[in-house]
């Protein structure tokens, strides 16, 4: 039998970051299952914080308790199970979850339209594919939530193969940037509402694709220096632009990018705040007949209020998942642009805590100088 054989038929006791409930998140002993058919356990190296694994720690869009958070990650695998295939995934392959899979085969992944594979979908329940999980607490054997398809704050994880790309240089992709791969035309006008992670990966993305002007939008000035650093060309703070005296000057989001270009709006609109009421406000910053908005941030309400006069104007609202990229097709290339240094990776990582103090991260996160927490597992 081989090593990884013979690893793969132990429960594996390590330590994880278990959320028990809304602001319950402890760093406490779990055990780890073996693998299972076309699954593989893999030890985390790093793992990162994103705005989705706080709302999710919050009990939405479905309160899952107790839960191993993380969906954001680079690890080696440990062991394989059943029906693995040698020559796609072995024993210390460096990995990376991707939590949305494509099988290149399925109506969706044929489609050139969608990221979202049906034969392999994406997963909110919690479980793995077969409907159980691979995690328990020590204590009781309670069984544990994973997130969609992994649970990266954790020392070891459980994926199903289909949600995994290897890497040949992780030094270079401890956690993607989430770039947005919606498709927009060289020379157009892009803004974006919101300068975190995600909104600094549809600033990267836009630049990559050739737009002519890339207009970022946050209430926090110290976000202007790392939206230039990924290719903004105007940046709009909305607080310098309220009063509590002239209602003149109280100018709505969408009114001010229209403002900045000439009354016309812009051709795309990013919204990656996950503030409900931004979502209606990117698409009314969209020109006319043409523009298109793209909802990438995630947000806690389950239902927004639209304008139905902007969308009956001919504008289009769409929303993004993994910022609209496959897995096999896509992610390959943005790792190889991580590795030639295109992507400026220095930038987007601000802090680096262990696991032991996800809390910290989770509080770091709110500071006007964070961008990204790199958590070292």
């Amino acid at each position: 039998m081989s090593e990884s054989h013979s690893c793969a038929s132990q429960v594996i006791t390590c330590k994880a970051a278990v959320c028990w409930g809304v602001g319950e998140c402890k760093v406490e002993e779990i055990k780890v299952e073996p693998p299972r058919k076309a699954e593989v356990r893999v030890k985390i190296l790093y793992a990162s914080l994103c705005h989705t694994d706080i709302v999710m720690s919050k009990g939405l869009p479905i309160p899952l308790f107790p839960r191993v958070l993380g969906h954001e990650g680079v690890g080696v695998i440990e062991s394989v199970g059943e029906d693995v295939n040698a020559e796609d995934f072995k024993q210390g392959d460096v990995v990376i979850p991707t939590f949305v899979s494509e099988c290149q085969e399925c109506e969706n992944c044929l489609s050139g339209k969608s990221n979202l594979c049906l034969k392999y979908p994406l997963t909110f329940n919690g479980l793995m594919l077969d409907g159980t999980s691979r995690m328990s607490t020590v204590k009781g054997q309670k069984m544990l939530y994973h997130l969609f398809s992994c649970s990266t704050w954790s020392e070891y994880m459980v994926a199903n193969v289909n949600y995994l790309v290897k890497l040949h240089n992780w030094d270079a992709a401890a956690a993607i940037p989430p770039l947005s791969h919606t498709k927009i035309e060289r020379g157009s006008t892009v803004a974006v509402i919101g300068l975190g992670a995600v909104g600094l990966g549809a600033v990267e993305g836009a630049r990559m694709q050739g737009a002519a002007r890339i207009i970022g939008i946050d209430n926090n000035d110290m976000k202007r220096e790392k939206g230039i650093a990924f290719g903004m060309t105007d940046f709009i703070n909305p607080d310098d632009h309220h009063s509590g005296h002239n209602r003149d000057h109280n100018k709505s989001v969408s009114q001010l990018i229209k403002d900045s270009t000439d009354g016309m709006g812009v051709d795309y609109c990013f919204e990656c705040t996950g503030v409900a009421h931004f979502i209606n406000e990117s698409l009314e910053a969209t020109k006319m007949g043409k523009g298109t908005a793209v909802v990438i941030g995630t947000s806690g309400s389950t239902s927004v209020q639209i304008d139905s006069l902007s969308l009956m104007s001919g504008r289009t609202l769409k929303g993004s998942m993994f910022g609209g990229l496959k897995a096999k097709t896509d992610l390959p290339i943005l790792i190889n642009k991580c590795m030639n240094k295109e992507i400026q990776l220095d930038e987007l990582f601000t802090h680096e805590v262990p696991l032991v103090d996800i809390n910290q991260a989770l509080a770091l996160v709110k500071q006007p100088d964070c961008v990204k927490v790199l958590i070292k597992i």
